[in-house]
């Protein structure tokens, strides 16, 4: 029998018994690296200077630039939650789309793609509006399942919208540039976000007693609504054309982003007799100005190559830090909390990185990479199969262990097969991101679901929880299919 041949399918073994047996999963893939080493040692098959340059990677695991990121866009999102920002978002979006059936359910969609687009964090998102929009949705006869589903999905929006850490980690594993995987990740963002709005429009149609519209005495500033949603679309249209036109007089990206200010500047302007007639539009207007600045801060740099992400990581944590202090919820118990998750999560994501750091050496070093390849490439069906596979193991793995565990320890193998098959990385990337959004609502280990469970009121059930869930669960799995046969479109949007 080939001890050598052997080595890698019993270390990829010896991992699953670890992991089952709930050891930490940081210290599950040092221990199985660092048995297996030895083991290789004393077997002559695993060179012992291999072993030398185990501090050298450390080293570099901490002095990466990228993962700076990380803390930065967490502290921020942590921030923003203790800010206000949901709050206002969505009683004023709530009070916005009153009129429509299924109105409160567009607004949470809304909110949960602007509180992406700034926070990042699954958890703030889905406790925010958990506390925030449930009890009221409850309130005028939405149904639970219904209105449950709707948080949870747009809650779980953070994991593809940029800034995701996940957008970042998977980055990082892939040795891709973080800023094409932000833009990339632009077009299944919006086919997510468009999907769930005509879910919510379709159960609206078909069902309205599930989402029945806000009553009148609900909505004190009846009749204006409409002239602020058509005042609101105009900012778009405006923004739009600014940035086409930027686009037709080939402007350098950094002039571009002032242009499409100046010319949202000038509108408001324009629209300001407007505003002050208009309060839900004024309201409107003051709780989406800050967001939206936050945004561009953050990722406009990032896609406008101003700003590294690290960079803008620290511009949005300083943009936090004032939008706390403005709406008088910055204090020191708030700062210390928000560092003190910052710090537990960071450290957690960086011991995880290193476990897999000295599990992927020895995993290497015993020629497993030549094994996973072999296995990858073998199967039938070629890059079809392949992509297949990698797809169905992801989204298994998502129902037991955390996105950060499938993204340090699964994702790096899985590359090995990718790179075989000549597979674009960026685009076998957003794959493994789309998929792992899915992670948060499956059970029985979706986080999604626990965190709605923490905040939801009793009347709503553990088991309206898990099937409202489900729906979005397939309307991601749409998203990831429809992103299979749009690679060249994607590709070609991010050459561009």
């Amino acid at each position: 029998m080939d001890l050598e041949a052997l080595m890698p399918p019993l270390m990829f073994l010896g991992l699953i018994v670890f992991l089952l047996s709930g050891y930490p999963v940081a210290f599950a893939l040092g221990a199985t690296g660092i048995v297996f080493g030895f083991l290789g040692i004393a077997l002559d098959i695993f060179p012992p200077a291999l072993l030398r340059a185990m501090p050298d990677r450390i080293f570099g695991i901490m002095s990466n630039q990228l993962l700076l990121a990380i803390p930065f866009f967490t502290l921020m999102g942590i921030l923003l939650e203790r800010s206000g920002l949901a709050e206002d978002l969505l009683d004023t979006m709530g009070k916005l789309f009153g009129p429509l059936r299924g109105g409160l359910a567009l607004s949470v969609v809304f909110v949960g793609a602007i509180l992406a687009a700034t926070t990042g964090v699954v958890a703030a998102s889905v406790m925010a509006m958990g506390i925030i929009s449930l009890p009221i949705m409850l309130k005028y006869g939405y149904n639970p399942r219904f209105a449950s589903g709707v948080i949870l999905g747009s809650a779980t929006l953070a994991q593809i919208i940029p800034p995701s850490v996940v957008l970042i980690v998977l980055a990082d594993q892939l040795g891709v540039s973080v800023g094409d995987m932000y833009q990339a990740a632009l077009i299944p963002a919006g086919l997510t976000v468009g999907l769930y709005f005509l879910y919510v429009i379709y159960v609206a149609l078909f069902r309205p007693t599930w989402a029945p519209a806000l009553p009148l005495e609900a909505r004190p500033d009846a009749g204006k609504e409409p002239e602020a949603a058509f005042a609101l679309l105009s900012y778009l249209l405006v923004g739009v054309g600014s940035w086409k036109l930027g686009e037709f007089l080939q402007l350098p990206g950094w002039l571009e982003g002032l242009e499409v200010l100046l010319g949202l500047f000038l509108w408001t302007l324009f629209l300001l007799p407007r505003i002050r007639q208009n309060p839900l539009l004024r309201r409107a207007l003051l709780s989406m100005v800050p967001p939206l600045v936050l945004i561009f801060l953050v990722l406009g740099t990032v896609l406008l190559g101003v700003a590294t992400p690290t960079e803008a990581g620290a511009m949005g944590v300083v943009g936090a830090l004032v939008l706390a202090a403005l709406n008088r919820r910055l204090s020191f118990r708030v700062l210390y909390q928000a560092m003190e998750q910052t710090a537990t999560l960071t450290a957690f994501v960086i011991f995880i990185l290193i476990g897999s750091t000295l599990f992927s050496l020895v995993f290497r070093g015993v020629d497993g990479d030549l094994w996973v390849e072999g296995f990858l490439t073998g199967l039938p069906g070629g890059e079809v199969g392949f992509v297949l596979f990698v797809m169905v193991l992801v989204f298994l793995l998502g129902f037991f262990i955390d996105f950060f565990e499938i993204a340090f320890i699964a994702l790096p193998l899985l590359a090995i097969g990718a790179e075989a098959l000549g597979i674009n990385k960026l685009w076998f990337g957003l794959l493994v991101g789309v998929n792992l959004q899915t992670s948060f609502l499956t059970p029985p280990f979706g986080f999604a679901l626990f965190y709605l469970r923490n905040v939801a009121p009793k009347e709503v059930k553990t088991e309206d929880i898990y099937l409202g869930g489900i729906p979005f669960i397939l309307l991601q799995l749409l998203v990831l299919v429809l992103v299979y046969f749009l690679r060249e479109p994607i590709l070609r949007f991010v050459g561009s």
